[in-house]
């Protein structure tokens, strides 16, 4: 067997729902609901790929807005405290703050996404998570199964 063999992982399997857990609460949301949302394309630099890709998805801003955590002044402390595990279904986790998510803090786009050039996903699942922002797409996860929200304090 070849070293590449023996350390060759079997591919994750593929996101097909994203369980968003706002505190404490989940919800479960299917790429049919997502997709029904409100979408904002993004067009980023794979520095893997070494090409220009163009995703559409939801803003994750949006999706904690509507599920239980308000960009509004009254919260805006707890917004600074808190963060965000995003997580795929190979149990690659990144973190985010809130504030970095957040559209009134924050000048770049985190989504959720559904397609990448108008299609699918495809062997990234059908949900995976883009930072308009990073340089890298180390913070990208592909096949996103969940996102939890969490506080610092």
């Amino acid at each position: 067997m070849s070293a590449m063999t023996e350390h060759a992982h079997p591919p994750a399997p593929q996101s097909t729902t994203l369980t968003l857990t706002v505190d404490g609460k989940a919800t479960v949301l299917t790429v049919a609901e997502l997709s029904a949302m409100p979408q904002k394309a993004v067009t980023v630099h794979n520095e893997h790929t070494k090409i220009d890709e163009t995703y559409s998805g939801v803003l994750l801003g949006d999706l904690l807005e509507k599920y239980g955590l308000p960009a509004d002044q009254a919260h805006h402390r707890t917004a600074l405290r808190s963060y965000i595990v995003a997580e795929g279904t190979d149990k690659y986790w990144v973190v985010y703050s809130v504030a970095e998510v957040e559209a009134s803090a924050h000048n770049a786009d985190v989504i959720v996404a559904t397609s990448m050039d108008g299609k699918p996903l495809g062997a990234d699942g059908q949900l995976k998570l883009i930072d308009s922002a990073d340089k890298k797409p180390h913070r990208w996860v592909r096949n996103l199964t969940a996102i939890t929200v969490k506080s610092a304090d």
